[in-house]
């Protein structure tokens, strides 16, 4: 059931976007991991062809050592070194408090996950010691803005919420400013942090310091032990899509 979902969060990046009929299957699909990542000439990797946005995508042709071949959604074709270019996301099943990584299709690793206080209900607002049913883990399509290696929590990956959905909510919901919406969804254009001292709330992360047994402590994040996060550390990147489920 997942293994189309990559695609949308993929191409949600460029709405614009035409693929066209011969379009592979999402275990072909790629984005790139920085901005400028180059694609070169099929016939010499010192010319450089065209760069990519980050979170661009790109179809894999063939290839998946130093450098790949790669198709852009125009059309154009030229290559690609491999670390510049990721397939990985992540799924966060609140329902099973279990966190799923995957490449394209293919699930290679599951862990349990410790949630927010209120884990069932989705995010509305900013929670407090005097609210602490508002420490709730967001539901929605998110994408890693930030690598923390310094975290009070061992390590973390900062999330964009709110996003470009939390803030049409919080604007119709009187919740923020037409300001703070129009710098949300500026910050989401481009994969940068977005404003976190909103009365949305903010700085939602998936990090370290997770108990392991599916507990529900934190104020929103979602935890997970130590030597997991350590594992995943070069794995996700900043843009790395991040799927929050019920």
């Amino acid at each position: 059931m997942h293994r189309v979902v990559l695609i949308p969060l993929i191409l949600a990046a460029l709405p614009l976007q035409v693929w066209g009929q011969d379009a592979p299957d999402d275990s072909e699909l790629f984005y790139a991991v920085r901005s400028e990542a180059m694609i070169y000439q099929l016939s010499d990797t010192t010319r450089p062809y065209v760069a990519l946005k980050l979170r661009e995508p790109v179809f894999r042709v063939e290839g998946d050592s130093a450098w790949m071949t790669v198709r852009t959604g125009d059309g154009a074709r030229g290559l690609m070194r491999t670390s510049d270019v990721s397939n990985v996301w992540i799924r966060i099943s609140k329902k099973s408090q279990t966190l799923y990584v995957y490449r394209g299709g293919e699930l290679v690793q599951r862990m349990p996950a410790d949630l927010g206080y209120n884990f069932f209900a989705d995010k509305i607002k900013r929670g407090a010691p005097d609210e602490p049913d508002h420490w709730r883990t967001p539901n929605g399509v998110f994408h890693v803005v930030m690598k923390n290696a310094n975290s009070q929590y061992h390590r973390a990956f900062v999330l964009n919420y709110p996003n470009r959905e939390d803030a049409e909510r919080g604007l119709r919901d009187s919740l923020i400013t037409t300001q703070q919406y129009r710098d949300i969804l500026a910050a989401d254009r481009v994969f940068r942090m977005p404003p976190m001292n909103t009365p949305l709330g903010g700085w939602i992360e998936i990090h370290g310091d997770g108990t392991g047994r599916r507990a529900n402590w934190t104020q929103g994040c979602v935890a997970i032990e130590n030597h997991i996060i350590d594992r995943l550390w070069e794995l996700v990147h900043v843009g790395t899509p991040v799927v929050i489920e019920p």
